[in-house]
């Protein structure tokens, strides 16, 4: 089957590789449908930042069950999307549903082959149907829009509350959506990005341009100098996350989405404004998909195509055959993007053709 390899730094290759066997309990063949390009992936091909070469990159996929031998909850032609991590059994975490919190898991497109490819084998347990009529390219945006429902669920959110969202990409803004769904009464998007702030204002969110002055000060202007109660960081750089502190309102609280790009120094008077102004800081890693039917996986179907919308985020579907060029130029950065997918099956294909 077809596949894109990664063989070493800046050597994606698209090739024949065997065809895969049969992992996890009662394990689902599955063909591809999209398959999305998390910045992980781009880390992997040009930063040297994979865990073993060869390796097939791909996490956040969806996918249509081809063959389910051990499974009478599913039919092949079923739509789903799929959790790429593999918990490892009798880990303690593990054992109370905490699969992203335990040690020694595996994960499809990092510590094993992922996505782009053709087909896989994953366990039933990974499995998360969705309805056939939806999209597969944004049913492989469950993962991502999962990552950031999670996040937000660590912060409570008071009445009337103001959040601030540092970063426009695709997890701000799922992490925007996710706090105007859960009751945050206003949310300010900011960014450097022209591009991406229209789209988030097309979204129907406010926006503050960066470029245009001290992120911390431009917050407090839009709140009458309070600052808002909730602050995202989610583009992973350090700047950022101090701007992200200095922005918070006394007793907000400040989300660490975004994973750092660099070592990231606190002056003193930035931890004793911390102090004084009682925030909290909240990390946050994956998702939580325990209870099954329950889970923020589950939250994530349901909301899609209703009011999360992930369309207005993708900029790129390409076919799988054309993933060196495009990881070339994510790399070099000579084309401008947002969300990047590959629509792998037939069915993806047809679909992005008549949209």
């Amino acid at each position: 089957m077809k596949a894109a390899i990664l063989n070493g730094l800046n050597d994606l290759e698209y090739a024949d590789i065997p065809e895969p066997e049969p992992v996890g309990e009662n394990p689902v063949l599955i063909r591809v449908g999209a398959v999305g390009v998390c910045g992980s992936d781009v880390l992997r091909y040009g930063h040297g930042k994979a865990y073993h070469y060869p390796l097939v990159l791909g996490h956040e996929f969806s996918a249509i069950v081809e063959e389910a031998p051990d499974s009478p909850h599913l039919s092949a032609g079923d739509r789903a999307a799929v959790f790429p991590l593999l918990h490892r059994h009798g880990d303690p975490m593990s054992e109370i549903g905490e699969y992203a919190l335990g040690t020694g898991y595996d994960y499809f497109g990092s510590r094993r082959h992922g996505a782009m490819s053709e087909r896989m084998w994953v366990p039933e347990q990974s499995i998360f149907r969705v309805p056939n009529d939806m999209p597969l390219t944004h049913a492989a945006m469950v993962e991502p829009a999962g990552v950031a429902l999670h996040a937000m669920l660590k912060v409570q959110i008071p009445t009337h509350a103001t959040a601030l969202v540092i970063g426009a990409g695709p997890i701000g803004a799922l992490a925007a959506q996710w706090l105007r769904i859960l009751g945050c009464s206003r949310v300010l998007v900011a960014d450097i990005d022209d591009r991406k702030l229209e789209t988030m204002s097309r979204l129907g969110f406010e926006t503050i341009d960066a470029k245009t002055g001290d992120t911390a000060d431009l917050a407090r202007a839009a709140t009458d100098g309070w600052g808002p109660q909730i602050v995202v960081e989610a583009t992973g750089n350090p700047k950022a996350l101090i701007q992200a502190i200095e922005s918070a309102s006394v007793q907000g609280q400040v989300v660490l989405l975004g994973d750092l790009s660099g070592d990231l120094h606190l002056a003193k008077d930035t931890v004793s404004s911390l102090l004084r102004r009682e925030l909290r800081l909240y990390g946050t890693w994956n998702a939580k998909v325990t209870p099954k039917g329950r889970s923020e996986w589950d939250m994530v179907i349901a909301h899609l195509g209703r009011d999360l919308h992930v369309d207005e985020l993708i900029s790129h579907v390409r076919p799988l055959g054309e993933a060196p060029a495009v990881f070339r130029r994510l790399t070099d950065r000579s084309i401008w993007y947002n969300k990047v997918l590959f629509a792998v099956a037939a069915e993806a294909q047809e679909e992005v053709r008549t949209s």
